[in-house]
């Protein structure tokens, strides 16, 4: 999709970065004061209150002190520092040059002392509080120093008297800012820290919610979850497919008796992490319970997921299940299903565990495949209502079944039945 123009020229002069973006902007909202004072120079001159040799001094520090921060700004040369945004370093030169205002601007210089309180305020986004005390005692010196000055040098604008009143307003009110503005920054910086706190703890709790803790798989739970989300697909595409399969460390019991509980939990989450190296990415493993694990196998069928089984069983043949027992390794049995569009997820599961169980009854370290219904039903399915018997379309009709289920390869898509004895 391509950008308008505006955001184009927006990006370019903003910066993309939403950090930086907001710290540019911030810095562009600060020019506005000067701005102000650039004019309120341009009108004193006008009224004969400042020579024109001042306001072009003080505009040229105006636009060369804004040019500077968005350089350093657009730049990233800030994100050197601790403070990216440069709060203190950009309060403090915006002070100077309205001191340095309130010092040529004759007359009206009592206006500029409004403008020092409003760059304080921008303190409130990052400023600490020992930036805030640096700040303040700042103002007030290089206030108290520059009034000195002009009752010694121009004493008409500057009359003694009306600088104690402005110098005891600015030692009163700029700390008070200037503190005010520390606090704030700190509940805000302790807001983003419980939000940011608040963030982790929300997704711990959905890993939590989803993974299992031993092996970090999906759990039975979110599983399901997930198996709604493909059954649907499936629904809404008509052509989505995928395959299910049950399996089961073998004798897992045996390793937790002869080797304890800490071995079998090694074994757990060893086998978790060579099935996932085996199987693809879109592949989704779950443990289903104890050692049982369930493998959904996207856009596949049985014969080609078998594949993939197999890969599994070759990798975990050659990797050690524990460093305790370095020598131990292990089998699994599996029951591969395919998912038949329209049946419950409850039914295909179940067919899996029937084809797990049947793996266990061979001998284990193998897998089954059970068809599903449909793949099993006959092509030809005979009438719903029986034509009399001792018709010719009768006996033809048995013949051909007799002799359909005579044909050799039939019988391998009748249902299979369970063990008698689980294994």
């Amino acid at each position: 999709m391509e950008r308008s123009p505006h955001s184009t020229w927006s990006v370019w002069l903003l910066s993309g970065d939403p950090k930086q973006r907001l710290r540019i902007m911030r810095s562009l909202m600060a020019a506005n004061v000067f701005a102000a004072c650039a004019l309120m120079a341009v009108y004193a001159a006008w009224m004969g209150f400042m020579a024109a040799s001042d306001v072009q001094l003080l505009t040229g520090a105006i636009v060369l002190n804004c040019a500077l921060w968005y350089a350093i700004l657009r730049s990233g040369l800030n994100l050197r520092f601790s403070d990216p945004a440069l709060t203190l370093p950009q309060i403090l030169a915006a002070l100077s040059i309205i001191v340095g205002a309130y010092s040529v601007t004759g007359p009206v210089h009592g206006s500029t002392m409004m403008l020092l309180v409003l760059v304080l305020v921008f303190g409130v986004f990052n400023l600490q509080p020992r930036g805030a005390r640096i700040a303040a005692a700042y103002t007030v010196a290089l206030m108290g120093v520059a009034q000195l000055i002009k009752m010694e040098t121009d004493p008409v604008n500057y009359p003694f008297k009306l600088e104690i009143v402005h110098f005891l307003l600015t030692a009163a009110i700029v700390p008070t800012i200037s503190r005010l503005a520390a606090q704030l920054s700190s509940m805000r910086a302790r807001l983003q820290a419980q939000k940011d706190e608040l963030a982790q703890a929300l997704t711990r709790i959905q890993i939590l919610a989803t993974r299992d803790e031993l092996t970090g798989l999906v759990n039975r739970r979110h599983m399901m979850d997930v198996l709604q989300q493909h059954r649907k697909r499936l629904t809404r595409s008509g052509y989505h497919r995928f395959c299910l399969a049950l399996l089961d460390i073998d004798h897992f019991k045996r390793v937790n008796d002869n080797h304890g509980h800490g071995v079998g939990d090694d074994v757990l989450r060893r086998f978790a992490a060579v099935a996932q190296t085996a199987l693809r990415d879109t592949d989704v493993l779950a443990r289903w319970g104890g050692e049982e694990f369930l493998l959904l196998l996207n856009d596949t069928t049985p014969e080609q997921a078998e594949i993939g089984l197999e890969r599994v069983r070759e990798l975990l043949a050659d990797t050690p299940m524990s460093s305790e027992v370095p020598q131990l390794r292990t089998t699994f049995s599996a029951g591969l299903t395919a998912y038949d569009s329209g049946e419950a997820l409850d039914a295909c599961i179940e067919r899996a565990d029937r084809a797990l169980y049947e793996a266990k009854a061979q001998g284990r370290n193998r897998t089954v495949i059970h068809q599903n219904p449909r793949e099993r039903s006959p092509t030809a399915p005979l009438p719903a209502s029986p034509l009399p018997c001792g018709s010719a379309d009768s006996a033809s009709l048995v013949a051909a079944a007799l002799a359909r289920d005579t044909t050799p390869g039939h019988a391998q898509n009748e249902p299979h039945d369970e063990p008698s004895t689980p294994a």
